[in-house]
């Protein structure tokens, strides 16, 4: 028999597998102990502002290719404030609507999770 860790859904489980053709029951699968995700680094500082009311999140996985808004910067609806590549597109994050960038929480090159927040506006 053979032991493995398997994980499915961020759920450990060890399994044991039996090698060879005979047929014996097979133990159900145990959840193992995970060890907890390590926290998520802060943004850069020195790009937080007052958070804003509006929030600009991912719509999606990826990582920030540019980063082309930038504190205190006055922007309208639908303008360009970030592209996001996502399955090999580069996808364009637009300003929900009209306001001034608050806070910026991301910049070039940092992979972000569905609905991490990029920036506020106000």
């Amino acid at each position: 028999m053979k032991n493995y860790t398997i994980t499915v859904n961020g759920t450990a489980y060890q399994v044991t597998v039996q090698e060879g053709l005979q047929s014996a029951p097979v133990a159900a699968p145990v959840a193992a102990p995970v060890a907890p995700a390590p926290a998520a680094a802060p943004a850069p500082a020195a790009s937080q502002g007052a958070a804003g009311n509006i929030k600009v999140n991912a719509p999606m996985p990826g990582k920030i290719l540019a980063v082309k808004a930038s504190v205190g910067q006055a922007v309208k609806r639908g303008e360009v404030l970030f592209v996001l590549e996502a399955m090999k597109m580069e996808n364009e994050i637009v300003a929900p609507d009209d306001g001034t960038v608050a806070s910026v929480n991301v910049s070039g090159g940092d992979m972000v999770e569905s609905n991490t927040l990029l920036a506020t506006l106000k």
